[in-house]
């Protein structure tokens, strides 16, 4: 096998397990970041992330999702750590829609079984479900302590004798295959992969970049009075609640915070900011969750947090570029990208160490598209 020399520019949860798959196939690895490794900034780095297979009208998806379900239990072994709490996933359904989701998930694999509107308000009397919905507890399910995620990845790399990692290095442009930093020195490279989250359309180019939508995303965090830690400590996450369905908790979990939000907390940006929430999407996050959480009050919250990512407008979903030779990037699009990301990390390894590339698994909003032929200049949105 021939030994290649990988450059990675973003220390998120893609740049890092790409990393991971390159050196444990043999070749040499290069990671860089504009700021730590892991970053605090980076949109993967949050305290949980939710893993659940269920996608609604897509067996694909769903099979994917419980693939990679399993890809982050062989993580742990790799890594010799724990930070995949299986608490199980839940997800609210009309009633006549929640069988047949049950059935596609014990197809792809999964177990689950389906909750009627008694046993939500017994199981889970804090929380307020629609009215007569039903709902699908998956058991292989649950809640990825996304921080640690990071950091164990991180660390692993440090030990590793074929990865170097450079923190606090800015890349400003692609040249050839390899990548020009802003102290001037270029980093080459025999493939070279941008996962650099909301960043990356600073390295694609007016053409590419300006494809892609910036988000912002508001997200509470809140710590439940003692009173009711017993209750919480039953709960898995929830999604689809609210009168809209967009609304969705994840439950306190190895000292993790309550975390809230919706769909109705993200909007399109013009600029990345920090990750202050303004004052005016905190309250609108409370207000949501008055309705739907037993007892919310102000008091709860410790915590807020804005998150930046890019959405390709066509699919809501993440862009696979190829910019010509051996150089790809793929810009990401928060929790969906996190979810799927052991199984894109081994795709796009594949590609960058010239092995055989599979169908990327590249999964997001109920969209699957298989993976394209590399050529230079492509753009194909995944």
């Amino acid at each position: 096998m021939e030994r290649r020399r990988i450059l990675i520019v973003g220390g998120g949860v893609i740049g890092l397990l790409t990393a991971i798959e390159c050196v444990s196939a043999g070749h040499t690895v290069v990671l860089v970041d504009r700021g730590d490794i892991p970053c605090d900034a980076a949109t993967s780095y949050d305290r949980q992330r939710v893993i659940r297979a269920l996608h609604l009208g897509d067996p694909a998806a769903t099979g994917a999702a419980v693939r990679a379900h399993g890809r982050w239990l062989a993580l742990q072994g790799l890594l010799s750590t724990t930070f995949y709490e299986q608490v199980g996933a839940l997800t609210a359904l009309p009633a006549a829609d929640a069988p047949g989701a049950r059935a596609m998930l014990v197809v792809a694999g999964a177990r689950a079984r389906v909750l009627g509107p008694d046993d939500l308000r017994s199981s889970y009397p804090h929380v307020e479900f629609p009215a007569g919905a039903s709902a699908v507890l998956e058991s292989d399910a649950g809640v990825l302590l996304a921080d640690r995620v990071l950091t164990t990845c991180a660390d692993w790399l440090r030990r590793h004798p074929r990865a170097v990692l450079y923190p606090r290095r800015t890349a400003v442009t692609v040249e050839g295959t390899g990548v020009r930093l802003a102290d001037g020195e270029v980093l080459a490279a025999d493939s070279v992969l941008l996962a650099a989250g909301p960043w990356s359309r600073e390295l694609l180019g007016t053409r590419l970049g300006a494809r892609l939508v910036l988000h912002r995303q508001s997200v509470l965090y809140c710590t439940v009075p003692a009173a009711d830690t017993r209750a919480w400590a039953r709960t898995p996450p929830i999604l689809s609640l609210g009168a809209d369905g967009g609304a969705w908790l994840v439950p306190p979990v190895a000292g993790t915070p309550l975390k809230l939000s919706a769909a109705s907390a993200c909007r399109v940006a013009t600029e990345i900011g920090d990750h202050t929430t303004p004052p005016a999407w905190r309250e609108h996050l409370l207000d949501t969750f008055a309705g739907i959480i037993a007892g919310l009050r102000a008091d709860w919250l410790t915590g807020t947090r804005d998150c930046w990512y890019l959405s390709h407008p066509a699919t809501g979903g993440p862009m696979l570029a190829v910019l010509g030779g051996r150089v790809l990037s793929y810009a990401a699009c928060g929790g969906a990208s996190f979810k799927f990301a052991p199984l894109i990390a081994r795709s796009l390894a594949a590609r960058l160490t010239a092995a055989a590339p599979p169908v990327l698994p590249m999964i997001v909003r109920r969209r699957r598209v298989p993976a394209p032929a590399v050529r230079p200049a492509a753009e194909t949105t995944l």
